[in-house]
Order: structure tokens, then sequence, then C-alpha cells
């Protein structure tokens, strides 16, 4: 299996979000845990843009999947 291209602060800053270790973190920590039934590009504190960025990668398969995933993982942990 290939590792992904990119990294979570890739992510952080393509969503436009503050990409620095000490930042993501203090995202994650915020909105977690996030609900199981919540699809991730559903969840309320992404901007519309935001939203259709990741609903867009995750139904083209895209590059941005592993590190989408991961993200998605992270923020359902309690």
């Amino acid at each position: 299996m290939e590792s992904s291209i990119h990294a979570l602060s890739d992510l952080f800053r393509q969503l436009g979000l503050a990409d620095d270790g000490p930042s993501i973190e203090q995202f994650i920590a915020t909105h977690r845990p996030l609900a199981n039934q919540v699809v991730l590009a559903d969840a309320t504190f992404w901007t519309p843009s935001q939203a259709q960025f990741l609903r867009e990668e995750m139904s083209n398969d895209a590059d941005w999947v592993e590190i989408i995933d991961m993200l998605d993982s992270r923020l359902r942990e309690g």
C-alpha cells in the first residue's frame, strides 16, 4: 500500500485552516468526538466550501482520501 502523498498539515492548509501541529491538535480536541452517524463532510464546523472539498475528494477517491480518513478517525476518538 502506498503511503499518502499528503500530510495532515497539507489538508488543513487546503481547507484554509491553521496548519501547525498545535493548531491541528487544538482543532481536533475542540471538535472531538464526532458522532458515528455524522458523515465527516456534514459536520457543522465546516464552511460550505470546506465541506464541498471533503465530499468531492472522497467521492472521487482522490489522493486526499487517506489523510481525510485519518482526520475522520481522529475526530471520532472519544
